[in-house]
């Protein structure tokens, strides 16, 4: 059963989110099928939709910025009021007049100038973790430890939407029979990554964002998730969109303004083309020209309703563009749909993204040959994730590669709360986790994402912080699990006679639990 044993951990670890306790039987129906086990999920109708009930849409959760922030608008009104003595008291019936033209861009840097809960550096208002994401760096992420800070003041309604999304998102993954339909959702969640670090809009939207740009597409067609996340205001809003104006357009003659390219270069250096992919900067002058007047609705609704997409005509830069040597002639929104679908079956795109793909699941130095076989599944079928997502799995380098790569904060957590049967009902202890351990959620330093390499996760430091918090599960947990029924749970068979004996010898069975979080079987993917 060796062999079995080995496919079923890299089914259950390569692939998903590792073997749940209890009497799930994870492990057992893993090496029966290791190959069918994992391509199970991929069979399920909507299985990666999450339609939990009160996570609400973008537009109506930008309507709730508009009104907590005129709430803040109301009550400093009053406060300057009263400073102001009786002698400059208004009268009782006057009410505080609205700013119309605030916009909900200038609304977010509002509410998180004022509210000290929503400054970047929080990552979880209710529970932040000292980790400013902006300290980062991207090749090894450094975690800092220290005790969460109790909360300053009641939850708001950002700070509650956050920790909704975030509780729906975990309970998926703690609950999934294999995790791999969740694994690709967070794969291409930091692929398209925006950072809830950005301010009150985007902490709102980051996990409406997930759920509407990301999680349809992701056993779809590649063409149209880049074309969902490119519009969605979350992404527009982190990559500033809704600043650049066309400079001949109407809106950049009367204000004196120009293009911001941040989301054009995002776009091609790390959307699609990748980093040599072929694109100059002329193109992405070209594509910031193309892409004006994207942005999405504001408080008043003149243009939609208020927090949706929407197309401005008066700030998109008229007349032809030309992007990678083709001229694209199009009127107003069609002209960007049209180069974001020739960039999407670009041969630098299907490079990139077979590539990617790989390192992500396989090993950090992508195998030439897997990476070909995908880039051709990619091209041959106009992009259809799900083809691609099969054609990892049927390889046989999947399987063959020895499980080198390290688990991520995000899924050493959600591995250890499926072993151990923890489904959160409150996700402040995840939220603390991820962010002591250099990954919080949601919320990565740059637009690249969070690393995907094992050196990334493997400083001393990080390893010291898993321990200690390997340790503090074992402390509240180890009297309810025996630790070498787990490892059976885990490894079975395809546990190394080291692991086997150091549990065996622990000095206590919240040491062995301790020991069994930190062995290469359960780190290690």
């Amino acid at each position: 059963m060796a062999r079995d044993s080995q496919a079923a951990l890299i089914a259950l670890n390569r692939f998903g989110f590792g073997a749940r306790g209890g009497a799930s039987g994870d492990f057992i129906n893993a090496a029966s099928d290791p190959r069918g086990f994992v391509l199970a999920e991929l069979a399920r109708p909507n299985g990666a939709l999450l339609e939990v009930p009160g996570l609400l849409s973008t537009p109506e959760l930008g309507k709730q910025v508009f009104d907590y922030q005129f709430e803040i608008q109301q009550a400093r009104n009053a406060a300057k009021a009263a400073q102001q003595g009786a002698s400059e008291t208004p009268p009782q019936d006057a009410k505080p007049q609205p700013r119309h033209n605030l916009s909900l861009s200038t609304a977010a840097k509002e509410i998180a100038g004022k509210d000290p809960a929503m400054q970047p550096q929080a990552a979880d208002g209710a529970n932040a973790a000292m980790t400013p994401s902006a300290t980062m760096q991207p090749s090894t992420m450094q975690p800092v430890a220290g005790p969460p800070k109790p909360p300053a003041q009641p939850l708001n309604i950002i700070q509650k939407t956050f920790r909704a999304e975030a509780l729906a998102r975990l309970q998926r993954g703690v609950v999934a029979d294999c995790g791999f339909v969740e694994r690709l959702v967070v794969f291409w969640s930091n692929h398209f990554c925006i950072s809830a670090n950005k301010g009150a809009l985007a902490r709102m939207w980051a996990g409406s964002f997930e759920r509407e740009a990301i999680r349809p597409h992701v056993l779809g067609r590649f063409s149209d998730m880049l074309k969902a996340v490119e519009q969605h205001p979350a992404m527009l809003f982190f990559l500033d969109n809704q600043q650049s104006l066309g400079p001949e357009s109407r809106a950049g003659i009367n204000r004196n303004r120009g293009l911001n390219e941040n989301l054009a270069r995002e776009i091609m250096e790390l959307h699609t083309l990748g980093v040599g992919g072929g694109y100059t900067q002329n193109d992405v002058t070209a594509l910031a020209r193309v892409i004006t007047g994207w942005t999405f609705a504001g408080r008043r609704g003149q243009l939609g309703t208020p927090g949706s997409f929407v197309f401005n005509a008066n700030a998109h830069q008229p007349g032809p563009q030309q992007v990678l040597g083709k001229t694209y002639a199009q009127a107003g929104i069609a002209q960007g749909e049209a180069v974001l679908s020739d960039i999407a079956r670009h041969p630098s795109t299907a490079k990139f993204i077979a590539t990617k793909f790989v390192r992500h699941f396989v090993a950090d130095d992508p195998p030439p040959a897997l990476v070909a076989r995908l880039q051709d599944s990619f091209t041959r079928t106009d992009g259809d994730l799900r083809a691609l997502t099969t054609a990892l799995v049927q390889s046989n380098e999947a399987w063959q590669a020895p499980l080198t790569k390290m688990r991520s904060p995000y899924e050493f957590l959600l591995a250890s709360g499926r072993l151990l049967a923890r489904n959160p009902e409150d996700p402040g202890r995840y939220l603390n986790g991820l962010n002591l351990l250099g990954q919080p959620l949601w919320s990565p330093a740059g637009p690249n994402g969070f690393p995907d390499t094992a050196a990334a996760w493997a400083a001393p430091e990080g390893i010291k912080l898993r321990l200690d918090i390997s340790a503090q599960l074992a402390s509240q947990l180890a009297d309810r699990f025996d630790p070498r029924d787990l490892l059976e749970l885990v490894a079975a068979d395809a546990a190394a006679p080291e692991t086997r004996r150091t549990i065996e010898r622990a000095e206590s069975r919240q040491q062995a639990l301790a020991l069994l979080l930190m062995s290469p079987e359960f780190q290690r993917r």
